[in-house]
């Protein structure tokens, strides 16, 4: 089933939701974060259709790569960032990235340490810019660590999207003695 918006609801563009996990591939029912994602997606204004389940170390390039191809502006990825010899989800993705933003997924580590304990940082999502413009990020295969990731990006996606497409911030300017600070419009004072 796919979330399409009728004539009068505006959209975010399209996004789209992959579970990395040989469990929940076997049997799909075992998937506790796919769904959520895709419904915190779609609350936020996108079309996104059922979240595609793939094994660890599945054809996960390949999905995210046919996500950016279908103009997807955010592709999400849950599982397989673990340390198992079959969590290869970053692996997989980094190479489909080219500016990488690896302060999302230290705060998503930073939050599962306070909350999970030291075993969130075995984790090694990454997350960046496609060249398409999308934003993609790999998160992990817990509820928990999900709720984290989503938590990080819900207060990045504007800004980011603003600024992969030209935006910037407010001019520098320098006062009498050289401090930098920043102009409300811009203009130098």
């Amino acid at each position: 089933m796919t979330d399409r918006p009728t004539d009068d609801t505006a959209t975010r563009g399209r996004a789209a939701v992959l579970v990395v996990s040989t469990s929940a591939a076997t049997e799909p029912s075992l998937d506790r974060t796919g769904p959520g994602i895709a419904a915190w997606l779609r609350e936020r204004g996108f079309v996104v259709e059922e979240p595609v389940i793939v094994p660890d170390g599945g054809p996960i390039a390949e999905t995210v790569t046919a996500a950016l191809l279908a103009d997807a502006r955010v592709v999400v990825t849950t599982g397989g960032t673990g340390v198992t010899p079959t969590d290869r989800t970053p692996e997989a993705v980094a190479p489909l990235l080219d500016l990488e933003l690896p302060g999302v997924l230290e705060e998503v580590r930073r939050r599962g340490l306070a909350g999970a304990g030291p075993t969130a940082l075995l984790s090694r999502g990454v997350a960046g810019i496609a060249s398409t413009g999308a934003f993609v990020v790999t998160l992990p295969g817990s509820r928990g660590g999900v709720a984290d990731g989503l938590a990080v990006i819900d207060g990045l996606l504007d800004h980011v999207f603003a600024q992969v497409h030209g935006a910037g911030h407010a001019p520098r300017t320098t006062d009498g003695a050289g401090h930098a600070s920043r102009t409300a419009e811009g203009a130098t004072s």
